[in-house]
């Protein structure tokens, strides 16, 4: 993660190296004035040594600023790398992933964990290094000062390690808690906040309501287990000190009064109790950030490890498809032992339409699911042109697949860019083109700014009837040369439907086209009809040919739908 950025890391590194040894001068320094010139009554003594330290204290500050700097630039550069590897990761995933995976963890890994990261730079690794740095090098000039005094002042030092080791197990543990509490209070509210309707149709606000109070409970609590680590610590850690300091007086008075140490000497002291006392008392917490920072890193890179994706080893690219489709004896199951299709086999000859028919469960998405790629399946094979798509490229193959489902889902941000979905090459005149065509022209111009009317999130200002007419112009602005319709008007009103069924005649017009569809009027003239029945092919052939098998199942849905309606 460092390597693109290791100049800047060096001269973090170098500015520590040189931090150390310059934060130790000045009390050097206040010593040299109190022994040889503030005694001696050397005002031009004093005056130069007070001019070298106030020249050092502005080097210190310049050198300490460009440590800060560049420790959080570094920390905010790979952060921000690295965020977007974990979207790009995310976004190549195989669906099973997102089928097994809450929202919220994934949002919790890019955003929460990934900022957590951002502490082994910013107060971890490099910090750290300056802290120890400078504790060797205050401890370095106190024991070449007086090493008899200085054992007196370490004297307690070992409560302070003690105190030290406690507390970092104690956030340690609080603070994984903590992370864990993120990611569930991540998946509750993104889960809650996107079925809002759900939830107030059904009056369960103060259900939910105490769900999260539970878990907000629990996260507060996690919190308060590490805030009262500090509370303890830190006090402690004051005493600690004090007591030191207190030794330091008490051994140094002698010493001064029986000339075996100076005055400055003891005046140093002071400060280098304070020089060292101080790092110590963040450098539990900041081994705290750091270990967190890991825990953190471990998740993400687990993460990044998740090779539960498509693999794209295809090579094949064509620049366009003719349209022939072939499932041969196709075996698949999203849970393993429990299979979805079972030797399901069909054929669709470039420009015709296949219409899918069957009770919920039967499998119909599915084929649609592994058409794309989305899942491998587990035996048999898929043709495209006489080609396994195994051997497309996958985005080429996604790219000739036009896709609309029951369930239209719309981005954030203008009508224009969800056709397009930002896609540079398509323009705003052949996004108009492809509206015109299906019909949803006239409906967008009616909106409050065209084309560039802002759509809310999931399309939530639009009704379900405009939402599926938006989707239907971005499948035809790809171009596509195969067409699927996850049943696209089951969620239409009759109103609408006339609407959408014009736009389905000129979607699939010279184009190979899968329809999935429960109302059976949208799919009389498809040129064959398969029927599926728990996974597996119950019949197939035209609406003419199904409707003269006794008992056929299609015949059943289709007087069940028509005749008792009294069609």
């Amino acid at each position: 993660m460092v390597k693109p950025y290791k100049n800047v890391f060096i001269l973090t590194v170098v500015l520590t190296a040189i931090l150390a040894p310059l934060s130790v001068l000045r009390p050097k320094l206040i010593q040299v004035m109190v022994d040889e010139y503030i005694g001696k009554s050397d005002l031009p003594g004093m005056t130069m040594i007070a001019g070298v330290i106030i020249a050092l204290i502005l080097i210190e500050v310049i050198l300490r600023y460009f440590f800060l700097y560049n420790a959080d630039w570094l920390g905010q550069s790979v952060l921000r790398d690295l965020r977007t590897k974990v979207f790009r990761h995310i976004t190549n995933l195989n669906l099973s992933y997102f089928d097994k995976t809450p929202i919220g963890q994934s949002t919790t890994r890019t955003i929460n964990d990934i900022e957590s990261i951002n502490t082994v730079f910013s107060e971890g690794s490099v910090t750290i290094l300056s802290d120890l740095m400078s504790i060797t090098a205050v401890l370095f000039i106190m024991f070449a000062t007086s090493w008899k005094l200085t054992l007196v002042v370490l004297s307690v030092f070992p409560l302070l390690i003690w105190g030290s080791y406690q507390f970092k197990e104690s956030v340690r543990k609080s603070y994984e808690k903590v992370r864990n509490h993120v990611a569930t209070m991540n998946a509750f509210l993104q889960e809650r906040i996107s079925g809002m309707r759900i939830v107030q149709i059904f009056n369960a606000e103060g259900r939910e309501s105490d769900k999260f109070k539970k878990i907000n409970y629990d996260y507060t609590g996690a919190n308060l287990r590490s805030i009262l680590a500090y509370a303890i610590f830190f006090p402690v850690v004051e005493i600690i000190s004090a007591l030191s300091l207190g030794l330091m007086v008490w051994y140094g008075a002698k010493s001064v009064l029986s000339g075996e140490i100076t005055l400055g000497t003891m005046i140093a002291f002071q400060m280098y109790i304070n020089m060292l006392y101080r790092p110590i008392r963040m450098l539990a917490d900041k081994f705290n950030n750091l270990q967190m920072g890991m825990i953190a890193a471990e998740r993400v890179f687990l993460l990044l490890g998740n090779d539960n994706f498509i693999k794209n080893t295809g090579t094949y690219k064509p620049e366009k498809f003719k349209g022939q489709v072939v499932f041969d004896q196709v075996d698949f199951s999203y849970i393993p032992d429990t299979p979805i299709l079972k030797k399901v086999s069909f054929e669709i000859e470039p420009g015709q339409t296949l219409a899918i028919v069957g009770s919920t469960g039967s499998g119909k998405s599915t084929i649609i699911n592994l058409l794309g790629r989305f899942y491998e399946i587990d035996g048999g094979s898929i043709r495209v042109d006489g080609i396994d798509i195994k051997d497309y490229d996958l985005f080429t193959l996604r790219r000739h697949v036009a896709v609309v489902l029951q369930d239209v889902f719309l981005f954030s941000g203008s009508v224009l860019e969800n056709i397009t979905l930002r896609d540079s090459d398509i323009t705003e005149a052949q996004a108009i083109a492809a509206a015109k065509m299906i019909g949803a022209h006239e409906f967008i111009m009616k909106l409050p700014g065209g084309y560039h009317y802002q759509v809310m999130e999931r399309g939530a200002t639009l009704s379900m009837g405009q939402r599926q007419l938006i989707s239907f112009v971005r499948a035809l602005v790809f171009q596509p040369d195969i067409l699927v319709l996850d049943e696209a008007t089951s969620s239409i009103d009759p109103e609408s439907e006339a609407i959408i069924q014009y736009a389905i005649e000129k979607l699939i017009a010279r184009r190979t086209s899968i329809i999935i569809a429960h109302r059976l009027s949208t799919i009389r003239h498809a040129h064959n009809i398969l029927v599926l029945d728990k996974g597996e092919v119950l019949e197939y052939g035209n609406h003419e040919s199904l409707l003269t098998i006794d008992g056929g199942k299609y015949r059943e849905l289709y007087e069940r739908q028509f005749m008792v309606a009294g069609d």
